[in-house]
């Protein structure tokens, strides 16, 4: 392996490092997007209990804030809890923007890459064939180092595309499981939303 990556050149480095990055942002975001981190499955009922208990204080509402994702949703709609329904849905819609941009770290970058790394591949098969074809002295090429040559200078490419290929699929996963999540932490919210008001009537 270690022969390869000296042999493919200079431009197998900026894929390596490339590739160590994805690794650890599909590590990162495999680790915090759990659906039970997230959207804790009891949380909500938790929340309508308390409230219906009138128990809802400032030291309740922080440790909600701190408890997940959902629990700072949530935690914006008890601070407005005596305000009208508009404007406690705004402070909602809020917090679920903050929250929403949360899980949408690192995404971008790991979307970037996927892209970019078969581009980085190509690079490095370029400047490997230019110095190929550069090394080449006036009397002709020997057939079997030009094919060699032109062999090494496609691991950049296979390289590049190897890195590609699970970046695209983590990024998409990611991304769909970010909007799923979104998606139920409105529901939630909503249906907390209705509660409340409908307790004031």
């Amino acid at each position: 392996m270690l022969a390869i990556i000296h042999a493919a050149g200079w431009p197998i480095w900026l894929l390596l490092i490339a590739s160590m990055i994805a690794l650890a942002l599909i590590i990162e975001r495999t680790l915090y997007l759990r659906r039970s981190r997230i959207l804790p499955p009891t949380l909500l009922n938790e929340v309508i209990r308390v409230y219906h208990n009138g128990k809802v204080d400032a030291n309740v509402v922080s440790t909600l804030e701190k408890n997940s994702p959902l629990g700072r949703v949530l935690a914006a709609g008890l601070r407005n809890i005596d305000a009208p329904r508009e404007v406690m849905k705004e402070s909602i819609e809020e917090a679920g923007r903050g929250t929403a941009h949360e899980l949408e770290r690192f995404l971008t970058t790991l979307g970037t890459i996927a892209t970019l790394a078969p581009l980085m591949g190509l690079f490095g098969t370029v400047v490997g064939m230019i110095e190929i074809f550069g090394a080449q002295n006036a009397t002709g090429a020997n057939p079997a180092q030009l094919a060699h040559g032109i062999s090494v200078a496609l691991y950049n490419t296979g390289f590049g595309l190897a890195i590609a290929m699970p970046a695209l699929v983590f990024y998409r996963h990611f991304r769909a499981l970010v909007d799923s999540f979104i998606v139920d932490m409105e529901q939630q919210a909503i249906r907390f939303v209705d509660t409340v008001h409908e307790a004031r009537r």
